[in-house]
């Protein structure tokens, strides 16, 4: 498309359409992503016979994460959001699929492996929220963003819940129970490959670039050029920089919690059915709410809903501490305050970097940015185990809090440039 046909698109009509095409596609792929949320520590935990590599599974799928938001944002940068979506949910698919042959086999390396690949998943999901600010203007930027998020509750509320079904379907088929979540997360991930093939035209990142006069890159890219655009995007305003800090602490803080939970609540005899509620209670925090966080952020400022975030966030980490194992109120409304919490500082932080960000570099810092969220959870959560093991969840909504902390604290360095 040449920069003239370019300047010819109705742009509203094309965000519009966009927005509506990625909250299908969100709440459907949220359905892969999270049905084996509440199973994959207790799948890891007896494939390997150890609850201390109980984390594992969820580790490795952060590290899966944070490698393919780097490198789909690269493939963004050249071919558009719409071809690095769909890559995306299709190796999350596979990922899916080898996950049950691991239940299956009883391989540790293959779950592992399966892992890394549903983290695409998992990257492209959280990716798709700045597909809705390519053509936003910028006093809208925020609920345009927080609506895709907001779509992830209608599948991701569903997908825990989902587990007794997966369980059901797992005896029928004749493989391990705790695999059936997988299986079913396999086939809705090519369903929304299969929509945003489709659907996603015009691609709105490519139509932005047209439109600033700025062509898709072609040929091979010299190694180290996306890093560097992030280092000098980062360098030149202070801000971006703090919004990545803010974004992959609040990230860290509610994994590293939420993937132990389902361990601390079976020691008290909680059964698979009650766990799955409280994950959905969850992600119904984080998701849920995000149409109003982005009006906040819109109305009130990035900074003020980014320290609001991670107030919450320490609100929510003292009651997980407090919770006695089993079912409690506690566990119930510390896990609802930890998704709200990661809510307001995943939507103010975000909205930050694509507001700050050149447009020739904004796949690049988005990518990257992203892969700092990722590989900072992945770290909290390898050490979540070891955590637990030794010392007990109270000590790891502790650690938590210390990660909820800095998210305060970059949100009031934000203050005075937001």
């Amino acid at each position: 498309m040449s920069t003239r046909a370019a300047a010819g698109v109705d742009h509203e009509a094309v965000q519009r359409r966009t927005v509506r095409t990625l909250v299908v596609s969100q709440a459907i792929g949220a359905v892969g992503v999270t049905i084996g949320v509440a199973t994959a520590s207790l799948l890891a935990r007896d494939i390997s016979g150890s609850e201390t590599m109980a984390g594992l599974a969820q580790t490795f799928q952060v590290l899966g994460t944070a490698g393919a938001a780097y490198g789909l944002a690269k493939v963004m940068r050249r071919r558009g959001r719409r071809i690095g979506i769909v890559l995306g949910y299709l190796m999350g698919a596979t990922g899916a699929l080898l996950a049950v042959v691991a239940g299956v086999v009883d391989s540790m390396l293959v779950l592992l492996t399966g892992a890394v690949l549903l983290g695409a998943t998992s990257a492209v999901n959280s990716g798709s929220r700045y597909a809705a600010t390519d053509l936003a203007t910028e006093e809208h930027r925020a609920r345009a963003l927080s609506v895709v998020v907001w779509a992830t509750t209608i599948g991701a509320v569903a997908g825990p819940n989902l587990t007794g079904v997966g369980g059901a379907l797992a005896r029928s088929l004749g493989i391990p129970e705790l695999t059936g979540g997988f299986a079913i997360g396999a086939v809705v991930l090519v369903v929304a490959a299969g929509w945003v093939w489709v659907m996603l035209r015009p691609d709105p990142l490519l139509l932005a670039q047209e439109s600033a006069g700025i062509a898709p890159s072609v040929g091979p890219e010299p190694r180290g050029r996306s890093w560097g655009r992030f280092v000098s995007v980062v360098r030149d305003v202070p801000a971006v920089g703090a919004a990545v800090v803010a974004m992959a602490c609040a990230h860290a803080a509610m994994v590293t919690v939420m993937i132990m939970t389902p361990l601390h609540m079976e020691h008290g005899g909680a059964h698979l059915e009650v766990i799955g509620f409280v994950i959905s209670i969850h992600v119904l925090g984080m998701f849920a709410f995000s149409p109003l966080v982005g009006w906040a952020a819109d109305r009130f400022g990035r900074s003020a809903v980014l320290v609001t975030g991670g107030a919450v966030l320490l609100v929510s980490l003292a009651l997980c501490g407090w919770s006695p194992e089993g079912s409690s109120w506690q566990i119930f409304s510390g896990l609802f305050l930890l998704g709200l919490g990661w809510s307001c500082a995943t939507v103010a932080a975000s909205t930050v970097i694509a507001d700050r960000t050149p447009i020739e570099a904004r796949t690049d810092v988005q990518g990257t940015s992203d892969m700092a969220m990722a590989l900072t959870a992945a770290g909290g959560g390898a050490l979540a185990g070891v955590i637990v093991g030794g010392l007990g969840y109270p000590a790891l909504a502790a650690f938590a809090a210390l990660l909820a902390g800095a998210v305060v604290v970059a949100g009031r360095l934000m203050r005075p440039r937001s």
